[in-house]
């Protein structure tokens, strides 16, 4: 479910060239998806709002998929997301997340 999902491209390499900070590193990222009084599918939709608000296409993109693949987060649910992303960052932000979001699901569809 929450396995060693790193988005920043260099952290793989960490794991055989600094596996000190690589161990830091898994440490915070299993800290943060564990949370206390939120569930993980809460966090992952959050995490998508964040990533879409700023408009980051690679960070929203992973992010929906690892949504849909690893808890069954649904397109209407991620879209329920994306409303509050228009209302707080703008059509701009939106636009591109729900572009990124039919990419997605159409590349799952094929």
């Amino acid at each position: 479910m929450k396995g060693e999902v790193f988005y920043g491209k260099g952290i793989r390499e960490l794991e055989d060239e600094e596996p000190d900070l690589y161990a830091l590193v898994k440490d915070i990222n299993e800290t943060v998806w564990n949370g206390k009084v939120l569930d993980y599918k809460t966090q992952k939709l959050i995490a998508i709002g964040i990533t879409a608000s700023r408009a980051d296409p690679r960070a929203t993109k992973k992010q929906i998929q690892s949504a849909i693949n690893e808890l069954d987060i649904t397109k209407e649910e991620i879209i329920d997301v994306l409303r509050v992303v228009l209302l707080t960052s703008g059509m701009p932000a939106f636009s591109k997340s729900l572009q990124i979001l039919n990419s997605v699901i159409s590349t799952m569809e094929e």
